[in-house]
């Protein structure tokens, strides 16, 4: 028990540290504000491992049911080459050719769908209902479809993310006012030259959010799709293997690696949502 003691008095300290540095007035001093705003989370996470290590030790909970992290890590350390290999299959293989895919193709199709109404009543409604469909379901449907390898896999994640972007990017064009199409009327412009000097750039804010939640659901429907068929390899088959095996710290590891590249494709798309949408005023509120 004097782990557990120490986990929640580890706990109170962080949580003391942290409340100090919110409560420290930055003013116009960016470089204060920022080292504040990457310390403050750095301190929770640390907190939170912390906590699970000394929790997890000091109830002397099974490792089979919840492995402490200084376990997982050293599994980590020790499987680079397997979960490198993993990585490759299921990320840089399926996920993103179904993420580029998937979204490529919703986005081409809003374009359509704006240009045709018969098509915005037709599609949107068929893709509310595609997009409820279980991806459980979908998934032994494209194994037998595409085969074991990872173009199964892509399929599930086009399925996954195409008509998320569809939906955002018919609801994106339709964000403009009356005024300013209009305005852009007076000017004669065309359909062409409306879109891209004004309807795309309305549009980014929810293009963006739309890339960014695909970028989860793709790498969630990767992995899900590889429990129903895939070769030896990839981050599906060997979660679903080592549970067989009671080999948890290996799932967690596996968690890991998906976490982390999950979270740094989240990052890179919101990075580039900042560079391209630096006019927006929720990305100019961030700024300041």
């Amino acid at each position: 028990m004097s782990l557990v003691v120490a986990a929640f008095g580890f706990w109170l300290i962080a949580w003391f540290i942290n409340q100090r540095l919110v409560a420290i007035p930055t003013g116009t001093n960016l470089a204060l504000a920022r080292t504040i705003n990457l310390l403050v989370p750095i301190i929770f996470g640390v907190t939170i491992f912390v906590m699970w290590e000394l929790i997890v030790r000091g109830l002397n909970v099974p490792t089979v049911l919840l492995p402490p992290p200084s376990m997982i890590g050293t599994r980590f350390a020790s499987s680079i080459p397997t979960l490198w290999a993993d990585f490759q299959q299921t990320f840089l293989k399926a996920v993103l050719a179904g993420y580029v895919l998937g979204c490529g193709s919703g986005f081409i199709v809003a374009l359509l769908i704006d240009r045709s109404p018969f098509l915005q009543r037709g599609l949107l409604p068929l893709g509310n209902f595609v997009s409820a469909l279980p991806i459980v379901g979908v998934a032994p449907i494209m194994v037998m479809w595409y085969g074991f390898d990872w173009h199964s896999k892509a399929a599930v994640v086009v399925i996954m993310t195409f008509f998320p972007m569809l939906v955002n990017t018919v609801q994106g064009l339709a964000a403009s006012s009356n005024m300013e199409r209009d305005l852009m009327n007076t000017y004669a412009a065309t359909w062409w030259q409306t879109l891209t000097k004004l309807r795309l750039p309305s549009a980014a804010p929810f293009i963006f959010n739309a890339l960014k939640i695909c970028s989860t659901l793709a790498l969630i429907g990767a992995i899900v799709a590889e429990f129903f068929g895939t070769p030896t390899v990839g981050m599906g088959f060997r979660i679903s293997t080592e549970v067989g095996r009671m080999n948890v710290d290996m799932v967690w590891a596996e968690i890991a690696v998906a976490a982390l590249a999950g979270s740094a494709f989240y990052g890179l798309v919101a990075l580039i949502e900042r560079a391209v949408t630096f006019w927006h005023p929720s990305i100019r509120a961030g700024n300041n």
